[in-house]
């Protein structure tokens, strides 16, 4: 890569890196060392290829295209199911706020399968439209609708009266 190309490229990853960790956190329910994993080799695919990507109307939505995709692959591997604690480490800016809903919050989306919790996250998270989201996964925007209609019903499931209850405070 030439020098110009790489200066480039290390100014798009520090300008998105913070941004796309927080998405792999929430991809990964809170698991920060398998966020950091999928950011790397999200930031490694794109280096690959920057040379293509930079000339795309939108690297970042392209970047958070690939961190989407690169989990989703992760939670088809055998693995990909073991974890190594069940304590979630403290989070950047776990201070900004209400510690027990941002567990909480973790924990419900930990109990959703994969590709409802990126739906949620791409939907939510990122605010991409229905379309945006089934091109990024690969599916059709019925299916899209379809698993937003039923992770949001299994998150109120979890979630119960203690959403109101964060809500309000």
């Amino acid at each position: 890569m030439r020098q110009g190309r790489a200066d480039e490229y290390a100014e798009f990853a520090v300008a998105r890196a913070g941004h796309l960790y927080r998405s792999a956190c929430l991809l990964t329910a809170g698991d920060t060392y398998l966020a950091e994993d999928l950011v790397q080799e999200t930031f490694g695919r794109l280096y690959v290829r920057w040379g293509r990507v930079s000339r795309v109307g939108n690297p970042a939505g392209y970047a958070q295209t690939v961190l989407t995709r690169t989990f989703l692959a992760h939670q088809r591997r055998r693995s990909s199911r073991e974890r190594a604690t069940d304590v979630f480490p403290d989070l950047p800016g776990a201070g900004d706020g209400d510690a027990s809903l941002r567990l909480t919050l973790l924990d419900a989306l930990a109990r959703l399968p994969a590709k409802d919790r990126a739906v949620v996250v791409l939907r939510y998270w990122e605010d991409r439209s229905v379309e945006e989201t089934a091109d990024v996964m690969n599916v059709s925007s019925a299916a899209v609708r379809t698993r937003c209609s039923r992770a949001l019903g299994r998150l109120r499931e979890l979630l119960g009266e203690d959403l109101a209850e964060y809500a309000g405070s």
